[in-house]
């Protein structure tokens, strides 16, 4: 019999490469989500309520709705030739002069989403309102309501009540305790 010659193991060195690239990798991975925690944290959304948000006047100036706050606000989306426009302005009028003083407003957006029915730019719309209705509520710039294009105000307000305008003229009654 042959004498056996000695095994010799010879340390692979491609494990050792091996697993420096998978530490290199999961450290990387880890990186990266740590990252995206940190984004997530940093760029949250501000927006805690309804007063928190920033729209446009009729003339395209920024309002801050935080001056509202306080006050009960019934939010409306509002069309100039819908059958019912005439009754809503008089009611909404009426509603902003009654209670008014104690603490309320009616807050208009212009909307051509339902039929249609509110053609006009910002201005003519605001014009027609108090020219023939005499609103002293404020009216602001024309929005979309609905879909990809909504206004970040009223994609708040679909997703707080759960519930999406049907027509024009749609109200939301926003409370002045709001947290």
């Amino acid at each position: 019999m042959e004498p056996s010659l000695p095994l010799v193991t010879y340390p692979l060195k491609t494990s050792k490469v091996k697993i420096r690239i998978l530490i290199v990798f999961f450290s990387m991975v880890l990186f990266t989500a740590m990252l995206g925690l940190l984004q997530l944290k940093f760029f949250k959304s501000k927006v805690k309520d309804f007063y928190s948000f920033e729209v446009k006047d009729s003339k395209g100036r920024p309002i801050s709705l935080e001056k509202y706050r306080g006050k009960a606000s019934l939010v409306v989306n509002v069309a100039s030739h819908c059958q019912h426009t005439e009754k809503n302005y008089i009611m909404l009028q009426e509603l902003h002069r009654e209670f008014g003083p104690s603490h309320f407003t009616v807050l208009a957006f212009p909307c051509n989403q339902f039929g249609e029915m509110e053609p006009g730019t910002s201005h003519h719309i605001s014009h027609f309102a108090k020219s023939n209705y005499g609103v002293t509520f404020p009216i602001f710039d024309k929005i979309k309501i609905m879909g990809s294009e909504a206004s970040p105000v009223f994609k708040f307000l679909i997703e707080s009540s759960k519930h999406e305008p049907k027509w024009n003229f749609w109200k939301y009654l926003i409370s002045p305790e709001v947290d």
